[in-house]
């Protein structure tokens, strides 16, 4: 087990699982720069490190996140930045994040209570599979705020939910308990409070004893396959089937099924 704390996230390995927390709950989790630059350090070593199976992100406190922190960016005593500086900002900070959680080839689970909003629900749809409570709340805060979204929101929803939904939600800025966003398919599932941790850990449980390598060559084929024609789709998937078939999963894959058992893969 290794454990690492940075002000705002705390990072501890439990076997094959990578647990990020937000730890921020005087600020309801609201992302400043060191917790940004702490979980895209986290997740991009996450990717290549072959003890990491799967990744687990939650919080501390009754609320997932608040989204990033606007009081810290926007401090009334600080001069502002010439125009631009945003748009040279983001590149190294929420957008990277949002990449990595998509890319990485490793399962992330992200569990929900409270809120979760701005950034806090793009990272809830960016995760391969995100549960929540029942009452937990999901917003856009960008229209109440009048400023634009940020952090893949308006790429992520439209291929989640399709535009109607989306602009509901972005240019209305409708909230969503856990229990809509669900129905909605935004994320894998809602349970009542008492059972959430149960379910998470069954669900992280079951990655983790998956064959690591077909699982994330399969997450890569369905989040590259959205940009591509179907012919160079299938090349890819026959490079997926050539990587797969090589690993040791698969041999033993292959000898469950011959000897009628259940197999036990290893991740490699």
């Amino acid at each position: 087990m290794s454990y690492e704390s940075v002000s705002g996230l705390r990072a501890e390995q439990q076997g094959p699982v990578l647990c990020l927390t937000l730890d921020r709950a005087n600020r309801r989790n609201a992302v400043n720069d060191t917790m940004l630059d702490a979980m895209v350090g986290h997740l991009a070593a996450a990717g290549t490190d072959e003890s990491v199976r799967v990744i687990r992100i939650d919080a501390e406190g009754p609320d997932f996140c608040a989204g990033s922190d606007l009081i810290a960016n926007n401090a009334r005593s600080e001069r502002k930045p010439r125009v631009g500086s945003t748009q040279r900002r983001l590149p190294n900070k929420a957008n990277r994040l949002i990449p990595l959680l998509l890319e990485t080839q490793v399962p992330v689970v992200a569990v929900v209570r409270g809120w979760a909003a701005g950034l806090g629900f793009h990272v809830a749809m960016a995760s391969d599979f995100c549960i929540a409570a029942e009452d937990a709340r999901f917003w856009e805060p960008f229209m109440a705020r009048g400023f634009t979204p940020d952090s893949g929101a308006a790429w992520l929803l439209p291929r989640l939910v399709g535009m109607v939904r989306a602009r509901r939600l972005l240019m209305l800025g409708e909230e969503l308990s856990g229990t809509t966003a669900a129905e909605w398919d935004i994320i894998h599932g809602a349970h009542p409070d008492i059972e959430l941790d149960a379910a998470a850990e069954e669900l992280v449980d079951r990655l983790a004893a998956a064959p690591t390598v077909a699982l994330g060559l399969t997450k890569w084929l369905l989040q590259s396959g959205n940009g591509l024609d179907l012919d160079r789709h299938l090349q890819n998937e026959a490079m997926a089937l050539e990587l797969s078939s090589r690993s040791e999963d698969f041999k033993e894959g292959l000898a469950a099924f011959r000897d009628k058992r259940d197999a036990e893969f290893q991740g490699r």
